[in-house]
């Protein structure tokens, strides 16, 4: 093997006697370079835009979320909160109740969804970071408050200096409904915005209403041990796996404990989806790159065919010479490979680092620039990709041409 080796490294860097090789040699190298850099930076693209949106959900979202299994509504007699609060990396939780409503400001009303939040809420979200008006602030002594998400605000027309509450109806949550007085049917409650929080994700900006759990009990009908979901912060130090196993333990069979991606699954569904079919894309590119390595190693062994006689009346067998030639036509793609994930590397480090490639001038935008996060794993796979059709693309030739070659 470490002769094979050796000889492979002294052929691809002997003098050719035509310069054409050369040239078709360092084109392959260049095709194969130009593809492993566009696969890591697309791939760099997707963790950018994977971590980008999940620090924006974080911002709203807790670690950990308990919701039933069957319906909406836990019993908070059924959970041994003592217990959950002890469990080793939990640090706090805060109870959660939440349902669609209408809100009427003014002349204008909009449809959207009431979070009734305790005095932990803000301890286990990070929602103080987003209020870009106003406070957080659920009650002042005996009147109910709130923040209303960016977007619901500007639909709604409410601004933090009215006077005016922002009305609240949901509809009874026994009975039936009397279509000959319809007002009859719904429950209503008022609060005053006081702030205003901006997650830059329309799907919290312009349905959320945040206030009091004891007002959006009254407004729903529950009772005070109802609740619809658990937000639980955990302590990012100890696995996140075994904090999960302790709680799902705890909990039992009828409640379901999601983490991050878990309660946003179907978004990174998606984007694991589009990674992989970019990534099956720019591996199909990256299979017709390496058809340059078959033509460039099919002239190499012409160029060697006295060399191979010479090897075969000192004793090398095919295999030997085999191997000689595989070698030499994975170097090549190896150079590819490390030359193309070094320029991605710093291609990569350039855009993180000073925004190279930026959205347009136009427009209101999450970040200036397009996110991109460098991973090992993509490194890696890149390298794996490269190199192993690199590998195979060198055997056909080698199995055809060498055969011929030595027998002759």
């Amino acid at each position: 093997m470490k002769l094979s080796i050796l000889i492979a490294i002294r052929y691809l860097f002997a003098k050719k006697s035509k310069n054409i090789i050369n040239i078709i040699s360092w084109i392959s190298v260049i095709c194969l370079t130009t593809s492993a850099l566009a696969l890591l930076v697309v791939l760099s693209v997707f963790g950018g835009l994977h971590s980008l949106m999940g620090s924006l959900f974080s911002t709203f979202d807790p670690d950990l979320k308990v919701e039933p299994t069957k319906g909406k509504i836990i019993n908070l007699t059924e959970i041994e909160l003592d217990k959950l609060s002890q469990i080793e990396g939990v640090e706090c939780y805060t109870l959660i109740v939440e349902d669609f409503a209408l809100f009427r400001f003014g002349a204008r009303q909009s449809v959207g969804q009431v979070m009734g939040v305790d005095s932990m809420f803000n301890k286990v979200s990070a929602i103080d970071s987003i209020i870009v008006e106003g406070i957080f602030r659920t009650k002042s002594y005996d009147m109910y408050e709130g923040v209303v998400g960016y977007a619901l605000a500007d639909q709604l027309g409410i601004r933090l200096n009215f006077i005016t509450p922002l009305s609240i109806f949901a509809p009874e949550r026994t009975g039936n409904v009397n279509m000959a007085r319809i007002d009859r049917s719904f429950r209503s409650e008022y609060l005053q915005p006081v702030g205003l929080f901006l997650v830059n994700q329309i799907e919290y900006d312009g349905i959320y209403v945040i206030t009091d759990i004891e007002q959006a009990q009254r407004l729903f009908d529950y009772q005070p041990y109802e609740i619809n979901r658990i937000g639980i912060k955990i302590d990012h130090e100890i696995s996140s796996d075994k904090i999960q196993n302790a709680i799902s333990e705890l909990l039992g069979s009828d409640f379901i404990l999601k983490n991050r991606e878990e309660q946003h699954d179907t978004f990174y569904k998606m984007m694991k989806i589009e990674k992989f079919v970019a990534y099956l894309i720019l591996s199909f590119i990256i299979m017709i790159s390496v058809f340059n390595v078959i033509g460039t190693l099919s002239l190499l062994i012409f160029e060697k065919r006295e060399s191979i006689k010479t090897l075969r009346s000192m004793g090398a067998d095919r295999q030997l010479i085999n191997r000689i030639f595989i070698f030499e036509g994975w170097f090549i793609s190896l150079a590819g490979a490390i030359c193309g994930i070094i320029l991605g590397i710093i291609l990569i480090w350039l855009q993180q680092t000073f925004g190279l490639v930026r959205f347009g001038a136009e427009g209101n935008y999450v970040v200036d620039s397009y996110p991109v996060l460098l991973k090992l794993s993509d490194i890696i796979l890149v390298f794996i990709t490269v190199s192993t059709m690199g590998l195979v693309a060198a055997w056909y030739p080698v199995k055809v041409l060498v055969k011929k070659h030595y027998l002759s």
